[in-house]
């Protein structure tokens, strides 16, 4: 559920910032437009109880608070929970990931970014089937994330990272569970959802998936 790698965001919360503000540059080209891409995802919602998965430090909450959506938070980082309180500090805020987290009723939206890769192909049918049952009719799942064209494009951006001396990128793409864009595309059409996909970067695409 995405849990094994809990220690790797407490240790880069307090950087965490300056790494999607380009600064880290291994992975200027994976958070290339960041601010464009959080604006694409709050663009998306539509009005009502907001649920955002994998909080982080706050930056994607702050466009959909000022854009004035209800949002309700889940973090499983204990380090990127207290970095978006103190940002956000009237914002209901709960433990949890993808899978395992204190039930909400019916939602409007479901946005996420930067973060349903942690999880395992299953992991991703299994919360995209609770996400189906938990939004209302007509609500949306909108994400931001990295994923590939394909098994073997993921395979040539780790050698490109290897070759430019990106070790860490580089462990970073074969470690965790990037998707394909038809796996997605599957999943969320298995369970009932209509679904585009916008690319915003080399890395970063943009899902929408409105329920039938």
């Amino acid at each position: 559920m995405g849990r094994e790698f809990i220690h790797i965001f407490d240790g880069w919360a307090n950087t965490y910032d300056d790494s999607v503000a380009g600064q880290d540059e291994q992975y200027a080209k994976v958070f290339e437009n960041y601010e464009g891409i959080l604006k694409a995802v709050a663009e998306q919602v539509k009005p009502g109880i907001i649920l955002e998965f994998g909080v982080g430090t706050g930056n994607l909450t702050e466009e959909l608070l000022q854009a004035g959506f209800h949002v309700i938070g889940i973090e499983p980082s204990d380090a990127m929970r207290e970095l978006a309180k103190e940002k956000h500090p009237g914002l209901s805020l709960l433990e949890g990931d993808f899978i395992d987290y204190p039930k909400i009723e019916k939602v409007d939206t479901i946005v996420s970014t930067y973060a349903f890769h942690h999880l395992t192909d299953s992991e991703k049918e299994t919360a995209i089937k609770q996400f189906a049952q938990q939004l209302k009719e007509n609500g949306k799942v909108v994400f931001g994330d990295t994923m590939f064209t394909s098994d073997l494009h993921r395979m040539a951006v780790i050698k490109e990272a290897k070759d430019k001396g990106y070790a860490e990128l580089a462990a970073d793409l074969d470690r965790e569970y990037y998707p394909t864009i038809d796996l997605l595309r599957n999943i969320f059409t298995l369970h009932g959802f209509d679904v585009t996909f916008r690319q915003m970067n080399d890395f970063a695409w943009l899902v929408v998936a409105t329920k039938k």
